[in-house]
């Protein structure tokens, strides 16, 4: 034993730290007990949230944002948004967009930006230490428990210990693969999921846009557009789009092999959620082609029709241009259905 300490008298001290189970043989360590009893209080906030709101997990999205923007302020944003599995960043744009904002919401969502901002330059490196050192070296003044606070809200985190184990299960994975291998035609939504970035300058302003399709309908499912092209904006739309399409399983999805897809962030975040990743081979943009094909659309028939005068004026375009596309632009390779007809057409038919 360490410093001579008999064995015995090191059980009598960690005694008091064991629960013991009168149902079952197991022992409980401390740890795992209080990480236990943090669930149980989650959920406990979960259930005080369903019991407060008057929607449910499957009400529309605006109803949900509604309701839970009510509550904003009196539980944590994390709680709120997995109560109603409404995603994180929709939730902020909401509260962002609202008249009656308050300018703690709006520096608690500056902040988050700027905390994003820096955790993705750094490459996913900085904790909430460092982040502060560089919040402060830019003139912000804030706290370590204030930017605590908002990382766990994002559900972002610095690089811990096991890195090193993370990383060589990464290269366990398929090495970017193109598991889609050009087979574009599925039978049924929510099989694969394809996506792309574009940029397009606006009074020279880079403005980003990320847009995730169904490969079924061609439907736009989600779409970002930020002054960013950062990791963020590529979790940020996929979580938007997981949410919105009800969590499915057996998905692939695929993309080119830009560093923001190809990222640890976003890889994990796809295995979390047991995803197939599939990738487009390298100068080969025939592989992407549906997504790329969405943008050459939304350039012609939209973009380069338009003189923009504000970024404001441009994100609503884009807005806008989406709506018309999902509900209203016949497609040729779905029989010449708009996306949302062909996917209210396939629904009927199986629920005949």
């Amino acid at each position: 034993m360490l410093s001579n300490v008999p064995r015995s008298t090191f059980y009598t001290w960690i005694k008091p730290y064991l629960i013991q189970s009168k149902k079952s043989e197991y022992e409980v360590s401390y740890k795992a007990f209080s990480g236990l009893s943090r669930k149980v209080h989650r959920l406990e906030k979960i259930v005080e949230i369903l019991q407060k709101v008057d929607c449910t997990v499957s009400s529309p999205l605006q109803n949900k944002l509604k309701a839970l923007s009510k509550l904003y302020g009196q539980y944590d944003v994390r709680v709120l948004c997995d109560a109603l599995c409404v995603s994180r960043g929709t939730f902020y744009n909401y509260i962002f967009r609202r008249k009656e904002v308050t300018l703690n919401d709006q520096r608690r969502i500056e902040m988050n930006e700027r905390i994003q901002s820096i955790f993705d330059e750094s490459k996913q490196r900085f904790g909430a230490n460092k982040i502060l050192t560089v919040l402060n070296e830019q003139g912000i003044r804030t706290s370590y428990k204030y930017v605590s606070e908002l990382m766990r809200e994002m559900g972002i985190q610095s690089i811990v210990t096991t890195a090193k184990s993370d990383y060589k299960k990464l290269l366990r994975l398929d090495k970017k693969k193109n598991v889609l291998q050009r087979q574009f035609n599925v039978t049924k939504p929510n099989c694969v999921w394809v996506s792309d970035i574009t940029c397009f300058k606006v009074n020279n302003l880079f403005i980003y846009v990320c847009v995730i399709l169904d490969l079924f309908s061609r439907k736009v499912i989600s779409y970002k557009v930020s002054l960013k092209n950062s990791t963020y904006l590529v979790t940020s739309t996929f979580k938007q789009a997981f949410t919105n399409r009800n969590n499915p399983q057996n998905l692939t999805f695929h993309s080119d092999q830009g560093c923001q897809y190809t990222s640890n962030a976003f890889r994990m975040l796809l295995k979390v959620n047991k995803i197939v990743q599939s990738f487009s081979c390298t100068g080969r943009p025939c592989d992407n082609a549906v997504a790329e094909s969405f943008f050459a659309l939304l350039k012609r028939e939209e973009i380069y029709r338009t003189d923009y005068k504000s970024e404001l004026q441009f994100r609503k375009s884009i807005d806008d241009y989406i709506e018309f596309y999902n509900s209203k632009r016949p497609h040729r390779t779905i029989h010449n259905k708009t996306p949302d007809k062909f996917e209210e057409l396939y629904y009927k038919r199986i629920h005949r």
